[in-house]
């Protein structure tokens, strides 16, 4: 468990949980699910020091299940609020290598290699798995829920020190000024994973476009294809809880009290800002999911399309192949006749007659039919 305390243009990690709150800024508290199962009497008893009140036994439960969806609750003293991220952030493989999870060998979608097809690997909802990171807000204090290894707390623990120290002071970077700014800030950095995560889907899902409309491919990688379109239900379905739970956040902004104090109105204001890119970030993944269906649906479709009209083609061609050596037989089978008295029967031009009339008729055909366009 680690406790960092922000106020004004610094930060400090403490040694432990303080006896009272520190006068001015606020306290960030983080731990991971195990620690908090571990030492939940005694944050309790921190937090009704600091604030005056506990979490609600059901809210904590909240915070310890690993299953839960991304939702938001609040009460009168704080707001919970729970966000799925990406259990690893997602990488784009090297050309060649089918050792990533989700990952297809070929560097070019639009002309994939033998090796790439046999390398590829499907995106499937278990390359997608994604844990909970629970938030209380207080006026003061930020409590944080991690899973265990969690890059998110690793990084902005990193990046505070990174502010303090000046490294960002070019950038115009500032500390955070309330728990509710941090809160926005990590959430965003979890929905930026999912921004990155759409090249990854946008690739496997053109290679096997691809492969669905290669004329010279026969397309057995159904099962790829449906763990991939499985993986992109899951991903909408956590987005859409996610935009869910962000929507209710800033719908209580509207419901605090109004201030008088104008550094206050703009606080929150900023506030409103951050949570509405928050929004336009997962509406962001949230088109791409639906447009990468829908191109995979219509690649399915057009992908039996062709098979219709290549199956059309070669039963006219057939068609058109018997249509020609039908006459044929039936000049073979005249001539063929058990009868004495038949033409060119007796004669030695006769097999010669009969060649030529077989010739004519045949290339007749043929002429014929290709100014139809039946052949070609």
């Amino acid at each position: 468990m680690q406790a960092v305390h922000l106020e004004a243009d610094r930060c400090r990690e403490l040694t432990g949980l303080p006896q009272v709150l520190p006068v001015g800024g606020f306290l960030w508290i983080s731990c991971e699910r195990d620690e908090l199962a571990a030492t939940q009497d005694r944050l309790q008893e921190a937090l009704h020091r600091w604030t005056g009140t506990r979490l609600v036994w059901l809210h904590l439960s909240d915070l310890l299940n690993a299953q839960l969806p991304s939702t938001y609750d609040a009460t009168s003293a704080y707001d919970l609020l729970v966000f799925r991220r990406l259990a690893a952030s997602p990488a784009t493989p090297e050309p060649g290598n089918g050792t990533q999870p989700g990952a297809c060998a070929s560097a070019d979608p639009r002309n994939p290699s033998p090796q790439g097809r046999a390398d590829l690997a499907p995106i499937t909802p278990d390359a997608l798995d994604t844990r909970p990171v629970g938030f209380a807000v207080f006026d003061r204090v930020l409590l944080t829920v991690h899973p265990p290894a969690c890059a998110v707390r690793e990084r902005y623990l990193k990046r505070l020190a990174d502010l303090t120290g000046g490294a960002d002071a070019r950038g115009g970077s500032r500390l955070p000024t309330s728990s509710a700014e941090l809160m926005l800030r990590m959430l965003n950095h979890m929905v930026d994973s999912y921004l990155d995560l759409r090249r990854l889907l946008t690739r496997q899902l053109g290679l096997l476009q691809h492969l669905l409309l290669d004329p010279k491919s026969r397309f057995n990688d159904w099962h790829v294809l449906l763990d991939s379109r499985n993986a992109l239900n899951l991903l909408e379905d956590t987005c859409e809880d996610q935009r869910s739970a962000v929507q209710e956040w800033m719908d209580s902004l509207d419901e605090w009290p109004a201030s008088t104090d104008a550094a206050e109105r703009h606080e929150r204001e900023l506030l409103r800002v951050r949570s509405r890119d928050v929004i336009e970030h997962i509406d962001r993944v949230l088109s791409h999911v639906r447009r990468l269906e829908h191109s995979a649906e219509t690649a399915v479709q057009m992908h039996f399309s062709a098979l219709g009209h290549r199956t059309n083609d070669i039963m006219r061609t057939l068609t058109v192949l018997t249509a020609i050596f039908l006459p044929l037989n039936l000049i073979t089978g005249f001539f063929g006749m058990n009868f004495d008295a038949l033409p060119w029967i007796h004669s030695s031009l006769g097999f010669w007659a009969a060649f030529a009339l077989m010739v004519a008729t045949g290339v007749g055909l043929v002429t014929f039919f290709r100014r139809k366009r039946y052949l070609g």
